[in-house]
């Protein structure tokens, strides 16, 4: 099948491409600066811009499905303006291009709830994406566990710089991370499952944890000690993003609507895509290790594989949930 990665130099499209290309796709990955894109082996490298009308459109020729994998946080303030914009320019230029399906991963959150301008956006993306001629299929996610996560990347720094954290309640929040392979293992087996065609899943780890809680494991597993944890009713998740834009190397647009996210609980319930795909999920420490040595999954393919046989001979779908992991 020829499949375009949209925001294929980012976090989840650096580690998507390569397994879409061992599983036998012909990849083209879209990537503003071509020349600049260190092409994998095995995939065609496309210039354009997703809010840049008449740049982006050839490399969707003879393509039978796309991965949505662009955000625009680190744009600043007028992020959900660009978000709004690219998903509208790609679904007018997959529906004219004859495209059969989009994959695309989103975030959790209860949409009755009061989301955070991150979140809010993320569901509007997926909203605009639906109103295209194609067979959608949306995953959603909370904070992914991996290298080159920048929401790992912030927990990791404030689990190392700081003994004592100063927060509000929402360190007290329920998370559900996942791991960049187990993410992998689902967006390359939804395009491997027709069923899965115009369907919305949620995906999470093995495990659902506080805030508070994957800083402190996360603190252990780096041989810190854990800090202590003090949560202040009067404190805001605005006033929180202050400090940690100052102790933290991650940039302000990204730091601050993921920090005014973190109100809203982001627990998945899983059971309806490990119907189709029970991919023997990772814990969360193995997780975590994995990300802090740079060491990218290496064998989300052969999850996949055992998941879809699982799946085929009617599994439990729970059955495989905390072993396997990435090894």
């Amino acid at each position: 099948m020829r499949v375009l990665v949209t925001g294929a130099a980012g976090f989840v499209g650096s580690h998507l491409v390569p397994v879409l290309v061992e599983r036998g796709h012909e990849v083209h990955a879209l990537v503003r600066d071509a020349e600049g894109y260190e092409v994998p082996p095995g995939v065609t490298a496309c210039d354009g811009d997703l809010l840049d009308r008449g740049s982006f459109e050839g490399a969707l020729a003879g393509v039978d499905a796309a991965y949505y994998l662009v955000h625009s946080m680190r744009a600043g303030d007028d992020f959900e303006a660009k978000d709004r914009r690219a998903a509208r320019n790609f679904a007018t230029a997959a529906s004219e291009a004859g495209l059969d399906r989009v994959v695309y991963l989103g975030g959790l959150g209860d949409e009755n709830g009061d989301l955070s301008a991150h979140l809010r956006s993320r569901r509007e993306v997926e909203s605009l994406l639906a109103d295209g001629e194609y067979a959608l299929t949306t995953l959603r996610a909370a904070i992914v566990i991996g290298p080159g996560s920048a929401g790992f990347e912030m927990i990791r720094q404030l689990a190392g710089r700081l003994p004592v954290m100063v927060t509000p309640r929402w360190i007290h929040t329920d998370c559900h991370p996942i791991a960049i392979g187990d993410v992998v293992a689902y967006l390359a087996g939804a395009l491997e499952v027709p069923a899965t065609a115009g369907e919305t899943y949620e995906v999470g780890g093995p495990e659902v944890l506080s805030y508070a809680e994957i800083v402190r494991r996360t603190a252990a597993a780096m041989g810190q000690r854990p800090p202590r944890v003090i949560s202040v009713p009067v404190l805001t998740p605005r006033l929180s993003s202050y400090w940690v834009e100052f102790v933290t190397d991650v940039p302000a647009s990204v730091v601050r609507p993921l920090i005014l996210g973190l109100k809203n609980p982001v627990v998945a319930d899983d059971g309806p895509i490990r119907e189709h795909l029970p991919v023997a999920l990772t814990p969360f420490d193995e997780a975590v290790g994995r990300a802090l040595a740079g060491r990218s999954p290496s064998n989300a393919s052969e999850r996949l594989d055992a998941a879809l046989a699982a799946a085929d001979d009617g599994a439990d779908p729970e059955s495989g949930a905390q072993s396997g992991g990435e090894a």
